[in-house]
């Protein structure tokens, strides 16, 4: 009988870790999602902002483990399950990898002018603006919830408005998020340019050899690809598995099947902008350091940092990181329509097409060009009637808001940890009008 209950007992055991394991196997997915998130942004953080890692709210979080050095973080659950590292390389950002990235020395970067200009003094109209956006006008919960961290006005090529709150400054780089997706239209537009490819160019993989071959350079920038993708960002989603557990993105992504005709639905996917890179990077014969020399160098980017995958691509879908005048500077650029110091480096009327949206069969990011979002929709209404029909503007994760008003002269930028917070809510489009009241 002590034999039997002893088999039993080991029995129930077994099974019990069976489950265990096969539980933890099939969560594996999420759980990578929340120790990579936290290991890349600690390793970040710890190079870049000198804030605590944003770390999004979720049930996870208290069991978090992250241990950061000289190399980058390393972030598991309760110090055991679900090891994920970054990596840092000078130049390159923090990489998630099982083993340190192999990347070539990042191009030097001479500043440019607006690095170290003296802060503005903002009239009272400007300076109200960016009280209201900050949320002045909020008790501090209130103020604490919509997170505004920099808010800076350029007009005419000037400072005219400049704001940071504390823990930040002028010289703090700051993630975009997905304003990257539009930083990503201007490297193409650098190689057009040079007539390194065309927005047309199809046959942009290999292996591509069934209707997928269709696929351009512009569908991957309007994501109309079709390829089957879902930007939830949830157990064993495209995204997720993209972002932590992947060490070739774009790869990955260039595995999907078509959902979709080519060209008939528009789909938002960060995949598809980091493939795109892995494209440049072919069309182009230069490796993790193309937005360096496309655009850092050019324009005087020096704190500009595109991050990597382990396989080094650009992961141009989220990855930018810049202190604010810098991204400032990027929104000169796109107002300018590419013209820099008296140079063309972008196509003629490049801007114009990509900040134009056509028309698609279905959409779910109705609005969207070329990267970039546009005031004026493809069946002529405005996307927000208070803001000037040639508005365009980048937009990023957890309230990262890069907007260009080209008939106003105007760049305004607005970036904070606003998990949470409604695009109404943010007050980044009041922000722009109320400016534009002022200098008009």
């Amino acid at each position: 009988m002590r034999r039997w209950i002893t088999r039993i007992g080991l029995g129930l055991l077994v099974f019990i870790l069976c489950v265990g394991i096969a539980g933890y196997w099939y969560a594996r997915p999420l759980l990578h999602t929340a120790t990579g998130y936290a290991a890349h942004s600690a390793c970040a953080m710890d190079e870049f902002a000198e804030a605590d890692a944003d770390l999004p709210t979720n049930p996870l979080v208290p069991y978090l483990r992250v241990d950061v050095d000289d190399d980058g973080a390393r972030a598991t659950l309760m110090g055991l399950l679900a090891g994920q590292r970054a990596w840092y390389t000078d130049g390159y950002g923090c990489t998630l990898a099982d083993d340190a990235p192999n990347l070539p020395p990042a191009p030097a970067v001479t500043p440019n002018e607006l690095s170290d200009v003296r802060a503005p003094s903002a009239s009272p109209d400007v300076e109200a603006a960016i009280a209201a956006a900050f949320g002045d006008d909020l008790d501090e919960a209130g103020r604490a919830e919509l997170g505004t961290r920099t808010v800076v006005v350029m007009h005419e090529g000037e400072l005219i408005g400049e704001r940071y709150a504390e823990g930040f400054d002028a010289a703090t780089p700051q993630l975009g998020w997905s304003m990257a997706k539009s930083i990503t239209n201007l490297v193409v537009g650098r190689l057009a340019v040079q007539d390194l490819m065309d927005v047309g160019d199809t046959g942009l993989r290999p292996e591509w050899t069934d209707e997928r071959a269709a696929i351009s350079i512009d569908d991957l920038m309007r994501m109309t690809s079709g390829l089957a993708w879902d930007e939830t960002y949830d157990l064993g989603t495209p995204i997720t598995r993209m972002l932590y557990l992947e060490p070739d993105m774009a790869g990955y992504v260039a595995e999907q099947e078509l959902e979709h005709p080519v060209g008939a639905y528009q789909q938002y996917s960060s995949g598809s902008t980091t493939l795109l890179c892995s494209v440049l990077m072919d069309k182009s014969g230069k490796g993790p350091e193309l937005p360096h020399e496309e655009l850092f160098v050019p324009l005087g980017l020096s704190s500009a940092v595109w991050e990597p995958d382990a396989v080094g691509t650009p992961v141009c879908g989220s990855y930018l990181w810049a202190t604010p005048r810098d991204w400032v500077t990027l929104g000169q650029f796109a107002l300018s329509d590419g013209v820099w110091e008296g140079e063309r480096l972008l196509p003629e009327d490049w801007m114009k097409q990509s900040t134009t949206a056509l028309p698609v069969a279905e959409s779910d990011e109705v609005g969207y060009a070329a990267g970039w979002r546009t005031n004026l929709l493809a069946d002529g209404a405005l996307a927000n009637p208070s803001l000037p029909v040639d508005t365009f503007w980048a937009t990023g994760h957890d309230g990262q808001r890069l907007f260009v008003v080209p008939s106003a002269d105007l760049v305004v930028l607005r970036m904070g940890f606003s998990p949470g917070v409604t695009s109404a809510d943010l007050g980044a489009e009041t922000l722009v009008a109320d400016v534009l009241a002022d200098v008009a």
